[in-house]
């Protein structure tokens, strides 16, 4: 996995100690198994256990080369994460963020805006698409997307669909 460097500015954190963080990134080729389960347990935990959504995240794609993968690993447990983000490509100029999340007790350290920053550096110009959760609809918006159609119920959670054009 790359490591990419930490931004200039300091992240928020918890306590009087700010430090940066370096975003890992990997393409689906790329991850190493020990990674792989950590992205996915992450997910789990937050999807699956603390949202009580009972889908199939493993889609076939996590391991696709064009897939993109960013996380910050959890300096306290050697190969954990704590917070990812997944770039997949959606044909010629589009791709799409999702599976976006933080642990829990990693939350409000500014963690997803490093990543989600991250993420549209990736985008090379291309249009993103992305499923929002109703109520992150106005953060989201902050990275250039606008809500693109009705509301709708995934999973019996509300969700938006939002569209960030090309070249933004």
């Amino acid at each position: 996995a790359a490591i990419l460097s930490p931004r200039t500015s300091m992240a928020r954190a918890s306590g009087p100690t700010r430090r940066p963080r370096a975003v890992r990134r990997a393409s689906g080729d790329e991850l190493d198994a020990t990674t792989l389960y950590a992205l996915l347990k992450l997910r789990a935990e937050v999807f699956i256990a603390e949202q009580q959504s009972p889908w199939l995240d493993v889609d076939g794609r996590d391991l696709d080369p064009s897939t993109v993968h960013l996380w910050l690993p959890d300096g306290a447990a050697p190969g954990g994460a704590v917070a990812t983000v997944r770039i997949t490509d959606e044909g010629p100029g589009l791709a799409a963020i999702g599976r976006v999340c933080a642990a829990p007790s990693h939350r409000g350290r500014g963690l997803i805006g490093e990543l989600m920053t991250a993420a549209l550096a990736e985008l090379d110009g291309r249009a993103c698409l992305l499923e929002a959760q109703s109520h992150l609809e106005s953060m989201y918006a902050k990275y250039g997307f606008a809500r693109e159609g009705d509301e709708f119920i995934e999973d019996g959670i509300p969700h938006v669909p939002m569209r960030r054009p090309a070249g933004v």
